[in-house]
């Protein structure tokens, strides 16, 4: 099959008239959308094994085992387990030398009657490379974005159809495989945040890279992975979680990015009076902090995963530059409490009102939509190297009229100060940690923690030479 992009019914005419590919379509919700368009292109018969929709719960409890909700990932997972086995025990003494044998399988919430649920849904195919090869997998999920269920519906079925042609005609092309994904539609019906790659055809890739493709592409805004590097759905990881976020580029990771978060922990879990067990700790990454020059260093990335892997948090990766957007996108998924933790510096910055031009009530609109739900800020002081001078939330310089809006958000706490801090931390910046990594001094490794300077050795990070002392 050509790799140049295609209709959807050429596409699904290509995979039809393939004769080395088999298998069964299994949709839950939203109806036969995606094996609709095989059916219509012509010469089904040689590419469909099975189709079959279990709409009813206890149904599709009865054939796929049960599970705790109806649209999610468990339930795609053992769809796929399900049918990839049956396709494989009922057809390889017959066709196995063949046919490569594949299982594609969606459950999906559309628009409701009412228009009141969450319209997402869990697509995913599994399928062999090549006949009696182990199998390979990708999932995806997706949400859809147009306002009427019949608009959802045929969105559904030119992903569904986009994503199994990528996997066949793609696999060996894993960013191309991503862009295609949205072929014949646009980022306004459709929003893909999540997706993970795996199996022989996939033994080369980097998932927590493919997270970052998918907001490079425009494909979601934000996307998220996990500290063992497994790729995370957002609103399942974000659901009735209280949330602390630090932003920064860790390039390295230093004491100062781990003090800080724990001490914006024990603050958020005081105020609160949670557990600091029941916060879920992030570390964001925006795009504008991965770009070099206009462009994106793979291995730069790459080593900032590696370290941040070494704290344990959840990282994040972001197309929300300004603060007020990572807000809104935090309070989508979450009824629970959110904070963000940065440095006082940061915070200067966030009164800048050019940063708010585009909008229509400017600086004020923007933190009329950052401090809803009681959104707090937990400020890390910064230190005057010449005079030893402590820059805090309460000598921030501000400038008029500005400082009266900054005094009222300071007398609700709506920003707080972060008070048991390691002073000791407050001369180590990671610009400058980096610098003395890239030339080759010895002594950065006592201001980063000791699994980060590990890491950075072993994997050679941030150009780290191994003849380093």
């Amino acid at each position: 099959m050509s790799n140049q992009a295609l209709s959807t019914r050429a596409k699904a005419l290509a995979i039809n008239l393939d004769p080395l590919r088999y298998g069964t379509f299994a949709e839950i919700g939203a109806g036969q959308e995606v094996v609709r368009w095989f059916f219509q292109a012509g010469g089904a018969a040689g590419t469909i094994a099975k189709s079959i929709s279990a709409y009813d719960m206890k149904v599709s409890d009865a054939i796929y085992g049960k599970c705790a909700r109806y649209v999610c990932r468990e339930r795609l997972e053992a769809m796929l387990d399900y049918e990839q086995d049956l396709n494989t025990s009922r057809l390889d003494e017959t066709r196995g030398e063949t046919t490569a044998f594949f299982s594609f399988a969606d459950t999906v919430s559309a628009r409701n009657y009412h228009g009141t649920n969450e319209c997402h849904g869990w697509m995913g195919i599994r399928f062999q490379a090549s006949p009696r090869r182990p199998s390979s997998q990708i999932i995806i999920h997706v949400r859809m974005l147009d306002l009427e269920n019949a608009l959802q519906q045929e969105a559904l079925g030119i992903v569904g159809v986009n994503l199994i042609y990528g996997a066949f005609a793609l696999a060996d092309q894993p960013d191309r495989l991503l862009e295609s994904l949205l072929d014949s539609l646009s980022v306004e019906r459709l929003e893909i945040d999540m997706v993970e790659l795996s199996g022989e055809a996939f033994e080369r890739v980097d998932n927590r890279v493919m997270s970052l493709r998918l907001v490079q592409l425009g494909l979601t805004g934000a996307a998220m992975f996990a500290a063992d590097g497994s790729t995370l759905q957002p609103s399942e990881f974000l659901r009735k979680k209280a949330v602390l976020v630090e932003r920064g580029r860790f390039r390295p990771v230093t004491h100062v990015n781990l003090d800080m978060l724990e001490a914006a922990l024990a603050e958020f879990a005081s105020d609160h009076n949670v557990d600091a067990s029941e916060v879920a700790p992030v570390m964001e990454i925006t795009m504008r902090s991965l770009l070099t020059e206009g462009e994106i260093d793979l291995h730069d990335f790459i080593s900032r995963a590696d370290v941040l892997s070494t704290t344990g948090c959840t990282v994040m990766i972001s197309d929300f530059f300004e603060y007020y957007r990572l807000a809104d996108y935090l309070a989508r998924y979450t009824d629970r409490p959110i904070a963000i933790a940065m440095g006082a510096g940061s915070l200067l910055e966030l009164f800048n009102e050019s940063f708010y031009t585009r909008l229509p009530g400017g600086i004020l609109e923007s933190f009329g939509r950052l401090f809803k739900r009681g959104l707090r800020i937990y400020v890390y002081p910064l230190r005057d190297r010449k005079t030893g001078v402590l820059t805090t939330v309460e000598n921030l310089p501000i400038p008029a009229p500005l400082s009266q809006l900054y005094g009222y958000l300071v007398a609700c706490k709506s920003i707080e100060q972060l008070e048991r801090i390691n002073h000791a931390y407050l001369d180590i910046f990671s610009h400058e940690v980096l610098e003395l990594i890239r030339r080759d001094e010895g002594g950065w490794e006592r201001f980063v923690p000791e699994s980060v300077a590990t890491a950075i050795k072993q994997r050679s990070l941030f150009g780290y030479r191994a003849s380093s002392s």
